[in-house]
């Protein structure tokens, strides 16, 4: 059997579609769309869509990712996968207006919690066209600012985020 070289393409039953970014004697690491980092067996099933048979490259694992993560967020609108605290799913949020004789409204968790995600996929986005604009410099620094104390009035949601990594943050005291 031949090993799969950095850069092939799989589709796995369990974990769907990924691309193979590291090989060890044992495993291949695979980056799955949906699902993230995943190492598996090396002779464990899955289908190769286009394998790249070239002898296993010494290439870390570390760049490939970085590298395919950049190309990800360049040239799709991909964005990464967010997962709400485990105790909010299923949840949902009332709001209760303070006069008895009007209704309330209900929402699920998930499907708020998804928007909040959009907000800030999309303040990143702003950050990033921002960056690669040809405004002055100061203006960018003006804009940015803005978008800093954006993220600090979203930080009330982070108590939604399963990781601390992916909360929001806005300006840090000095």
């Amino acid at each position: 059997m031949k090993l799969l070289g950095i850069g092939s393409r799989i589709n796995h039953s369990e974990y769907g579609k990924g691309v193979v970014t590291n090989v060890t004697s044992k495993h291949y690491w695979v980056t799955f769309i949906d699902q993230g980092l995943e190492t598996i067996d090396i002779d464990s099933e899955f289908e190769i869509i286009e394998a790249a048979e070239d002898d296993v490259d010494t290439v870390s694992f570390y760049e490939v990712e970085r590298s395919l993560r950049d190309i990800l967020k360049k040239w799709s609108d991909v964005s990464e996968v967010v997962s709400i605290a485990d105790k909010w799913k299923g949840g949902k949020i009332i709001m209760q207006p303070a006069d008895d004789n009007l209704k309330s409204s209900e929402l699920p968790i998930d499907k708020f919690f998804h928007k909040i995600t959009m907000v800030r996929d999309r303040l990143r986005v702003m950050e990033q066209k921002i960056n690669s604009s040809n405004l002055e410099e100061q203006e960018k620094i003006d804009l940015q600012q803005y978008i800093t104390r954006s993220y600090g009035s979203l930080t009330s949601f982070n108590v939604l985020f399963k990781l601390k990594s992916q909360q929001f943050v806005g300006q840090r005291s000095k």
